[in-house]
């Protein structure tokens, strides 16, 4: 196989959707049927919306249409959908909403909410479908129930911790899920394990694949950016240690 040019992952890295709130900057661009852009704001870190970031039209800056809480990461979709996926307890959530039909509220309507609760979601409106799939499922390849709404969807990469039962065990795992085709590959890393890190206070943060190469590569917060060996669980080098 030709040499990866690890310069190039990295830019498209930089590009790469991350968690809220810290990287809401890379949260994709949406826009309404109309042509009005939608934007994403950040609530700042101090006071009762702290840390939640919002999606807003442009045109009504002082009416969010959805609240993020920390964690979630939202992806595009075709037509005016926008999915979001996050943590739900021993689960991973993901969900879909159509933007035309999200309705407008204030934010001061859930000022402090989010803190009270363990809610990473917040709409006025019901999203068209959601489903969860639990965070222990063994190595290999799944059937999933994906519903009718995510299956224009290719794949989606998502980082999460995993049950480890030792120090040596991996902590964290891609699920890799291939919605159009209702399957999801589970990939424990074997190198991201507690003897090797601080778990916790290093974590994946985001992760994607080589369009040529199809390697996965990602960010480790912390430590650095990694490109994974082609079975996608164990470390094939580090692109850029911090």
């Amino acid at each position: 196989m030709a040499e990866i040019n690890t310069s190039r992952l990295r830019e498209l890295l930089a590009r790469t959707v991350g968690p809220a709130p810290w990287y809401w900057k890379t949260f994709p661009k949406l826009h309404a049927a109309s042509g009005q852009p939608f934007s994403w704001i950040h609530q700042g870190e101090q006071g009762p919306l702290a840390y939640l970031v919002s999606l807003l039209l442009e045109q009504e800056p002082d009416k969010a249409r959805l609240a993020l809480n920390t964690y979630c990461r939202p992806f595009t979709m075709p037509s005016n959908q926008v999915g979001v996926w996050c943590p739900e307890g021993r689960s991973i959530r993901l969900t879909c909403f159509d933007t035309e039909k999200l309705a407008a509220f204030d934010l001061a309507e859930i000022a402090g909410w989010f803190k009270q609760s363990s809610e990473r979601i917040y709409a006025a409106t019901e999203p068209l479908a959601e489903f969860e799939v639990p965070h222990a499922l063994e190595a290999g390849m799944h059937k999933v129930e994906v519903p009718a709404d995510f299956r224009a969807v290719d794949e989606l990469v998502v980082p999460t911790s995993y049950p480890a039962k030792s120090k040596d065990e991996p902590a964290m795992a891609l699920y890799v899920f291939y919605l159009h085709a209702g399957l999801l590959e589970v990939l424990p890393q074997k190198w991201f394990t507690a003897n090797q890190y601080d778990v916790g206070y290093r974590w994946i943060t985001r992760v994607a694949r080589d369009p040529d190469s199809h390697r996965l590569f990602g960010e480790c917060h912390g430590v650095g950016d990694f490109l994974l060996e082609e079975d996608g669980c164990r470390l094939a080098q580090w692109m850029e240690k911090r």
